[in-house]
């Protein structure tokens, strides 16, 4: 989510990653009020940004930028290409860049007249509103579409990181690689646009829409996932994983069913500064067996997450998504 010969990289990594996704180089503990004019309004991908106008403590005036989600996401919450115009008076609450720049990303903002338009934040706190998706539709399979039941989410608040370190032990070499982490950096993935591997892309269902595509024709299994835009194929075809130790930064993944439940079993996993959370990478022993199946009625999925990483992890992780259809 949250410019670059020898010296303008090293400036220009810092902008990037301070920038672009997973709100990297963001304080997300703190709050900034913004107040003033919108000069610009910027409705494209990956992001959505407001330049708004303001004056600073000295009163001099600056023009901050406001960083939000993509198009497709906006949409999702209310937001059209028309929800703004230059010269709008608004009234910003944003999360603001470590390194002091007139940069943030939007948590809540109100327009001139008392109009709120919608985020995924609370008005007044700033806190994330996990919006709880319908929980009425029925599925008679694991495939379609399915978000995260989010009043099963209190165990793990903050998405994958969250997830993680609600319970993760680390070993001394994981909690060194977790110290030693600059996000500033790019050892950020994110700062490439590279987004974690599994069980990321079930975890951030919270956020993101998860599609399960069963093709038994061609015996695999689709994952795809807004989140980072990926697409993972587990195969069905009782091939084992590749000897040749192939590693790639998503792993390899094959499947099988027992009974109704859907297995999925990746290894392979290439090196990932962020594999197992925030800072605490993801090795070549990394090994995820995800066991998906159908509650009785049909309105959820539910996920049951093993995470074994011995270089990084100091015991497996056991988690549990339930995912709504």
């Amino acid at each position: 989510m949250k410019q670059f010969s020898a010296f303008l990289a090293a400036v220009a990594l810092c902008s990037l990653a301070s920038a672009h996704h997973a709100e990297v180089g963001i304080d997300t503990n703190t709050l900034v009020e913004v107040e003033g004019t919108v000069r610009e309004f910027s409705w494209r991908n990956p992001h959505v940004y407001i330049v708004v106008e303001t004056f600073n403590e000295s009163g001099e005036r600056v023009e901050f930028t406001v960083q939000t989600s993509s198009t497709l996401t906006m949409t999702r919450v209310g937001w059209t290409s028309d929800s703004l115009s230059v010269g709008d008076r608004v009234n910003v609450f944003a999360s603001p860049a470590q390194d002091g720049r007139s940069y943030g990303i939007l948590r809540t903002i109100e327009k001139e007249g008392g109009v709120v338009l919608p985020t995924s934040f609370d008005q007044g706190s700033g806190e994330p509103l996990l919006a709880q998706p319908e929980s009425n539709a029925r599925a008679s399979s694991l495939a379609g579409r399915w978000r995260a039941d989010t009043s099963k989410l209190a165990t793990y608040p903050g998405g994958f990181d969250g997830f993680f370190h609600a319970q993760m032990r680390l070993t001394e070499r994981g909690r060194l690689a977790q110290a030693d982490y600059n996000p500033l950096s790019f050892d950020n993935p994110a700062s490439r646009c590279i987004g974690p591997p599994a069980p990321a892309l079930i975890i951030y269902t919270n956020l993101y829409p998860l599609e399960i595509q069963i093709n038994d024709e061609e015996e695999t299994v689709l994952f795809r996932t807004e989140y980072f835009d990926e697409l993972r194929t587990v195969y069905m075809d009782g091939r084992d994983h590749p000897e040749d130790g192939t590693r790639i930064p998503g792993g390899h993944s094959i499947g099988w069913w027992e009974d109704d439940v859907l297995v999925v079993d990746t290894a392979l996993f290439g090196d990932f500064s962020s594999g197992n959370g925030l800072g605490v990478p993801s090795g070549s022993q990394k090994h995820v067996v995800e066991r998906y199946s159908l509650s009785e009625d049909g309105t959820r999925a539910i996920v049951d997450i093993l995470v074994e990483d011995p270089e990084f992890l100091a015991e497996p992780f056991h988690g549990r998504q339930e995912m709504l259809y």
